[in-house]
């Protein structure tokens, strides 16, 4: 993979004695070798269609997994108009990075063996869990148990609504749509009775301005999935990175950056996994 080598801006003290200069390779832009302040960009994969998480609207990119991106670029040295945002649906992010079309993902990404074969991850910057969104006043769904015989809406080839039937009840009806869209829409109409995915997935679908108040997240999480930063294998920013993480975790800018991101979905986040502690090196 050809890649290009830049340096970045000093971190201060600290970063330096964890991890002397940062380098980020494969960076787009023109500028000079003096680092992130002098024109040179970093190309981030996101999601551009999850409300809460990372979402694009014109020019414009929100959500969690962005605002955690624009606080470990900036202390790479990358201002945030030094960000080329990248769009990175799930099933081409272990190619994007391998094919050197991006620096890094941060787009609910979940660090597991099979895809540290191919590349590498650093954080975990969040630990989700699958969980259930259900109307605001339902008072009968508190966990997958209770959905016994009723409609479960999730897209094709969800993982978490198969494990619900699997494991929890066997007499559930699975509705698939496309999208999660769709999922609220018919739980809105009635026409099913809960929806499943990661928890933040489901917190910032109900914070948006047309569903707030509509919906609630049930909070009682059914797996772990800690959301890890890609990066290339063989990358040497997994420390730098994680560094960055947990700076975010302790001046909390994390906390405010969970709360922002989920405001109106009644969600709390898991306190016996999160806020997590980054690994010093990959995860």
């Amino acid at each position: 993979m050809s890649t290009r080598t830049l340096r970045s801006r000093t971190l201060g003290a600290a970063a330096i004695a964890a991890a002397a200069t940062l380098v980020l390779t494969g960076c787009g832009g023109g500028g000079s070798d003096e680092g992130g302040g002098d024109g040179d960009s970093v190309r981030i994969g996101i999601k551009y269609d999850q409300p809460g998480l990372g979402y694009q609207d014109g020019s414009e990119y929100t959500g969690f997994d962005v605002d955690v991106a624009k606080y470990v670029a900036n202390e790479l040295g990358y201002s945030e108009d030094q960000i080329e945002w990248v769009q990175a649906p799930s099933a081409n992010r272990e190619n994007m990075l391998s094919n050197n079309q991006v620096d890094m993902i941060f787009a609910t990404y979940s660090i597991t063996d099979t895809r540290k074969e191919t590349v590498d991850f650093a954080g975990p910057y969040f630990v989700a869990g699958q969980d259930l969104l259900v109307k605001s006043d339902n008072t009968d769904i508190t966990g997958p148990e209770d959905l016994e015989g009723k409609n479960l809406c999730s897209v094709q080839g969800s993982t978490s609504a198969q494990k619900i039937k699997d494991s929890y009840a066997q007499g559930t009806n699975l509705v698939e749509q496309t999208g999660y869209a769709d999922c609220l829409g018919a739980l809105e109409a009635g026409n099913v009775d809960a929806v499943t995915t990661d928890d933040i997935i489901l917190a910032g679908l109900a914070s948006t301005d047309a569903n707030r108040g509509k919906f609630k997240v049930v909070g009682n999480t059914f797996s772990e999935e800690r959301y890890g930063v890609g990066l290339p294998k063989g990358s040497d920013q997994c420390a730098a990175i994680g560094e960055a993480i947990n700076k975010m975790v302790e001046d909390g800018s994390w906390e405010e950056a969970v709360t922002q991101n989920t405001e109106g979905a009644d969600y709390q986040y898991n306190r016996d996994l999160n806020p997590p502690t980054a690994a010093d090196g990959c995860a």
